[in-house]
């Protein structure tokens, strides 16, 4: 995306020789001859970047500067001026200026400086989305039919900027999906926001979305800016958007339509141009028709449905998924796990009622608690493995089970140090000579 840069500055050939040269670099630049200009041309769009001479008629450069942090967190100001000093420089600095220019100035110096801001910008874009998608992305695994048709509808959608419902039962990878139609669209450089609407309390939803100004209430003690603001230029996914009130709901669809946000306790709108895709596990429809969400957001927000398909329906992908967890677990530990063909063919046979949630943390468990590299029919809990292998293993004797239960501690320990006899018997806390013994009368 193209940045878009407002020039402030009332002398006529200085404003004209700066915008010719940061259109001639490719860049979308609006000029304003007064700090006031300036400001209202703020509020109503989206800048990357001010360049602002600091004496203005109307309103000195330095309370533009001000307005503008307020008004536009994000927005980068730099300082242009024909009679600095350094303590004018230290003070815009401390007022939140990315840079400070001396005039005259030359025009390929000024480029560099924008573009090394620009790129801090995305720097900072993609800090906000590790931060929200909770660490690296996720691949989405699965080869099936059902998947093969959402993973298509999830490519052409990506490249437009509707709004997205994404349906599916709890545990099917709803965030995983939203997360790729950002990646895989034009905005994918840009912020990406998660808010969990089921996590957050009622009361502090609109403040934690649209942020507030400092005095909005007990313990407003500054400014904050909102998760919409934090999206700007990019996508922001309200997860569990079924749990969202209803008088909140009013205030959504109001930013969908307007294209604008307005802080708690605020006096002015803030243009935002902000992707939003919603997920749920909630008949929405359903949801309308209790009465516990407004049918015209309903339908705002459902520009373009996604259904995720639940585990069930997916076959052939239990395996793949099993396979990638156990390599993502084992790789964490330096270990390396495989399945028996009957552990497999029970794990694909089971109905998965928490989808691949509840398939990854089963894994997670075997791959702990598993005694060799090789999982076994009997490593799997009773509800996958049946329950004639769980009367197999009710039926030992108590010196049978501390038995089963030491070697499995032996193979453990020698498979977690390389087979070194004298490290394992120290991760038992035994002497190497017990182990010796203990390895001989276990056939081991």
């Amino acid at each position: 995306m193209t940045a878009r840069i407002l020039v402030a500055e009332d002398e006529e050939i200085m404003r004209i020789t700066v915008l010719d040269h940061l259109r001639d670099q490719g860049w979308i630049a609006d000029e304003a001859e007064t700090g006031s200009q300036a400001l209202e041309l703020v509020k109503a769009n989206r800048y990357e970047l001010l360049l602002s001479d600091i004496r203005m008629p109307g309103m000195d450069g330095e309370t533009l500067l001000t307005e503008v942090k307020k008004l536009s967190p994000r927005t980068e100001v730099v300082m242009m001026t024909a009679h600095g000093s350094t303590d004018q420089a230290v003070n815009c600095l401390k007022q939140g200026a990315a840079d400070y220019i001396l005039k005259p100035f030359d025009l390929d110096d000024l480029s560099i400086r924008i573009k090394r801001i620009l790129e801090m910008q995305t720097v900072k874009a993609r800090c906000v989305s590790l931060e929200h998608c909770g660490g690296p992305r996720r691949p989405i695994i699965g080869s099936s039919a059902a998947m093969q048709k959402m993973l298509s509808l999830v490519s052409q959608v990506a490249k437009s900027d509707s709004s997205v419902l994404i349906e599916g039962e709890s545990g099917t990878g709803k965030e995983l999906v939203a997360a790729a139609i950002h990646f895989e669209s034009r905005r994918a450089d840009k912020p990406y926001v998660r808010v969990n609407c089921a996590a957050i309390p009622a009361g502090l939803m609109e403040s934690e979305l649209f942020g507030h100004e400092k005095g909005a209430f007990t313990g407003a003690s500054q400014t904050a800016v909102g998760k919409f603001e934090l999206a700007d230029q990019g996508t922001i996914l309200l997860d569990e958007i079924g749990d969202m009130p209803l008088d909140l709901q009013v205030k959504l669809l109001r930013v969908l339509q307007e294209r604008e946000i307005e802080r708690v306790g605020g006096k002015t709108t803030i243009p935002i141009d902000v992707r939003v895709i919603c997920a749920t596990a909630k008949d929405l429809a359903e949801e309308v028709g209790k009465g516990n969400f407004r049918q015209d957001l309903f339908y705002r927000l459902q520009v373009i449905p996604v259904k995720v398909p639940p585990l069930r329906e997916r076959e052939g992908d239990i395996s793949e998924l099993a396979s990638y967890f156990l390599q993502e677990f084992g790789g964490e530990r330096g270990l390396s796990f495989e399945l028996s063909a009957e552990a497999r063919q029970a794990l694909e046979e089971y109905a998965y009622p928490g989808n691949v949630r509840e398939l990854r943390n089963l894994v997670e468990r075997v791959s702990v608690l598993a005694p060799a590299s090789k999982i076994q029919l009997w490593d799997l809990p009773v509800e996958i493995r049946g329950p004639a292998v769980a009367v197999e293993t009710e039926e030992e004797t108590l010196a049978e089970a501390v038995a089963n239960a030491e070697k499995k501690c032996i193979l453990r320990a020698l498979e977690k140090t390389g087979n070194n006899k004298t490290e394992a018997a120290a991760v038992l806390g035994i002497s190497r000579k017990n182990l010796w013994e203990k390895m001989k009368g276990y056939g081991l």
